[in-house]
């Protein structure tokens, strides 16, 4: 029986909904960050954290949420969807399989809740936005593109703890709408400096409309996304 979740989100607004949603606080300093601590309404104790944006972040923090004997890891924020036919805004995808793309190596992960699995996610730390290349890939089955997924994958299963991921659709990277300039403008832990964004939109004013839709199609993703893992606690 499962008493332990370990709960990783990339960045701060991805985070956010996890420690409101089950109200969790502060529980220690844990590196660059705050390990928060909380039970779900089913009796699941749950330590959270934050892992920054990346691959070797990725693997960094599970190495370190493992150290607090969790007994399951659950990977929790958004993914770009590389597949407009078959998702939309908002979705929760569940992988039937993760690949890391500097890996060679792929990864499936422990199914838990009611989100019926579909197709690959593919995780890496470059930023995909050639239509061919995106073209290719859904053709492949892949569904959707992320960051940290599949390192966090190596390090449990190296450690032969069971995880899952559940990650909501905040934008397709088809669409162009996020590129390398307006993502360089995101910190590590996916906050951004007001300095920066208020040159960015004096430089490229007709990019506001974009901002304001991702900002508001990306709280819609996270907030998916910890409704189903903290949802998926029950069946553990």
């Amino acid at each position: 029986m499962t008493r332990r979740v370990g709960m990783l989100a990339p960045m701060q607004p991805e985070l956010r909904p996890i420690v409101r949603r089950l109200q969790l606080t502060v529980g220690s300093e844990e590196g660059d960050g705050a390990l928060y601590r909380g039970t779900t309404s089913d009796g699941v104790e749950v330590v959270a954290m934050l892992t920054k944006i990346g691959m070797a972040n990725g693997a960094d923090a599970a190495r370190r949420i493992l150290e607090h004997d969790v007994d399951h890891v659950m990977v929790v924020g958004i993914a770009g969807g590389v597949d407009m036919s078959v998702l939309k805004i908002g979705d929760v995808i569940v992988p039937e399989t993760v690949v890391g793309r500097a890996m060679e190596r792929s990864f499936r992960p422990s199914f838990v809740g009611d989100i019926v699995p579909r197709g690959t996610l593919s995780c890496g730390d470059d930023l995909i936005t050639d239509p061919d290349a995106l073209a290719l890939m859904a053709a492949e089955g892949i569904v959707a593109v992320d960051m940290e997924t599949a390192a966090v994958a190596a390090v449990c299963e190296d450690a032969q703890v069971a995880w899952s991921v559940f990650r909501g659709i905040s934008d397709f990277a088809g669409e162009g709408l996020i590129d390398d300039a307006l993502f360089a403008l995101t910190n590590p832990d996916g906050t951004a400096d007001p300095a920066r964004v208020a040159e960015y939109i004096e430089a490229h004013p007709d990019r506001l409309d974009v901002m304001k839709r991702l900002a508001v199609d990306t709280r819609c993703a996270t907030e998916g996304a910890a409704e189903a893992a903290i949802a998926a606690c029950a069946a553990l």
